[in-house]
């Protein structure tokens, strides 16, 4: 790990290290504002979820305000340790939906000074998210699983491809070499036929020299 990333990565994973432990401890504080973002997202996350999946997520919000706690209690520090950034990354990431909703919806507040306050609060959350993407796609200089994955299959068509050539090459080959036994065969009996010929030849010729030396 490159001293950048021992700095960087616990500098981001901080400030969820420490809301998530004070939602764990401390939910009721947070109630009141995640209720309207549990009402809206739980019906939504039931329809979109397996049947056995819905049937386990909680619909009291202080439960929910507690399971995102531990979430990014969890994703803070397997960002900030190094050990699993980018799943931890991606878990902060999916955090900061809801809490973001639910902490700093500045669409609400009728108050200038409020309604500024808040879409600056905002805006840092919309920052940091920004830096957990970073660290979402960050594979040190290593080959993603994507990329691996992708090339791997490239990999196996362009073997397949050799292959599929190499049995047309022992194909051809095997074709060759059967045409060439079939013109070897060919001129041997051709030599044959003309070796026939050159002796029925050169036999009719010595007896014809037999007559003529015979007396009358």
């Amino acid at each position: 790990m490159s001293l950048v990333r021992m700095l960087a990565r616990p500098m981001l994973a901080s400030i969820f290290v420490v809301q998530g432990s004070a939602a764990l401890r401390n939910p009721d504080r947070l109630v009141s504002q995640a209720k309207p973002v549990t009402d809206t997202l739980v019906p939504w996350a039931k329809q979109l979820a397996p049947p056995a999946v819905a049937d386990r997520i909680p619909e009291d919000p202080k439960a929910l305000v507690r399971l995102n706690g531990a979430v990014q209690v969890v994703g803070g520090l397997a960002l900030a340790t190094g050990r699993f950034p980018r799943i931890g990354a991606l878990l902060l990431l999916g955090s900061m939906l809801p809490t973001t909703w639910a902490g700093h919806p500045f669409w609400t507040e009728d108050d200038p000074e409020r309604r500024h306050a808040q879409r600056i609060q905002l805006l840092k959350n919309v920052t940091m998210a920004g830096g957990l993407m970073l660290a979402a796609v960050d594979t040190e200089g290593r080959p993603s699983l994507w990329w691996r994955a992708r090339h791997g299959a490239k990999g196996a068509r362009h073997s397949a491809k050799g292959a599929r050539h190499g049995v047309k090459g022992a194909r051809e080959a095997v074709k060759g070499a059967r045409q060439g036994t079939g013109r070897a065969a060919e001129r041997a009996r051709h030599e044959i036929r003309r070796t026939a010929r050159r002796a029925r030849r050169e036999a009719g010729q010595g007896a014809t020299r037999l007559r003529a030396k015979l007396p009358g």
